[in-house]
């Protein structure tokens, strides 16, 4: 289960795909969670998935 809580949500996202996954792709596979979802919320509060990076930014 992800944090609903955009701001954590931020958090761990970015603490996943730093220590474990080489995408975000790949972490939603993982984790079985809508990327579209989490892309969304983060837009919410002004951060997007940079891929270079691996990171929202």
């Amino acid at each position: 289960m992800i944090p609903k809580d955009p701001v954590i949500l931020l958090s761990y996202v970015n603490t996943q795909l730093r220590d474990y996954y080489p995408s975000l792709d790949e972490m939603c596979r993982s984790l079985s969670v809508d990327g579209r979802q989490i892309v969304e919320a983060l837009k919410g509060i002004d951060y997007e998935y940079d891929a270079n990076s691996n990171q929202f930014i």
